[in-house]
C-alpha cells in the first residue's frame, strides 16, 4: 500500500465528529471502568479478561492468545493476570493441548465475580451508549468499526 504525501485535512464537520468521538469514547470507557472499580474492585480491563475466559472452552485461554485478542502486550496481560490471581479469580496452568504454553483459567470465584459485576457493566453500557442511540445508529457504528478492525487487521469478536 502506497502512502500519500498529501495530508487529507479534515473538514470542520469531520473535525467536530472526530473530537466528539475521541472525548466521548474516553469519557465512556473511564466511567465504565470507574463504576466497576467502585462497585466490584475490578477494572474494565480485568472485567474484559474475565468475560473472555467465561466464553472460552473450559474457561481457559493461552496467555499469548488472550493478549492478542485484547490487542495488549504480553507483559500487560501478565501483570493483569497476576492481579486476578491474587484475587483468586484466575489461575495459571499448562496448556492442555501441547503442555508448552501457559493458560489463564477462570476459577469459580472469578466466575462469581463476573456474574456480580456484569449487571453493573451492562447497565452502564446501556445507560451511557445504547439508550442514547437508535438501532440504526448502532448499526452504522458497528459497520464503521467492523471496517476499522479489518483495515487494522484486528480480529472481530464473536457476537
Amino acid at each position: 500500500m502506497e502512502i500519500s504525501t498529501e495530508t487529507p485535512w479534515l473538514t470542520p464537520a469531520q473535525q467536530v465528529s472526530w473530537r466528539d468521538y475521541m472525548v466521548g469514547t474516553t469519557a465512556l470507557i473511564d466511567q465504565l471502568d470507574r463504576d466497576l472499580r467502585q462497585m466490584h474492585g475490578i477494572s474494565l480491563h480485568e472485567y474484559e479478561i474475565l468475560v473472555r475466559l467465561s466464553e472460552a472452552e473450559g474457561h481457559a485461554i493461552r496467555m499469548a492468545e488472550l493478549a492478542a485478542s485484547l490487542s495488549h502486550s504480553r507483559s500487560r496481560i501478565t501483570h493483569t493476570i497476576s492481579r486476578l490471581e491474587k484475587a483468586s479469580y484466575v489461575a495459571r496452568g499448562q496448556c492442555s493441548d501441547d503442555g508448552r504454553g501457559v493458560s489463564a483459567v477462570m476459577t469459580d470465584a472469578g466466575y462469581a465475580a463476573l456474574r456480580e459485576a456484569s449487571h453493573t457493566h451492562v447497565e452502564g453500557v446501556h445507560r451511557l451508549l445504547i439508550a442514547q442511540s437508535s438501532d440504526q445508529e448502532l448499526e452504522v457504528i458497528g459497520r464503521v468499526f467492523a471496517r476499522v478492525l479489518e483495515t487494522l487487521n484486528c480480529p472481530r469478536l464473536p457476537a
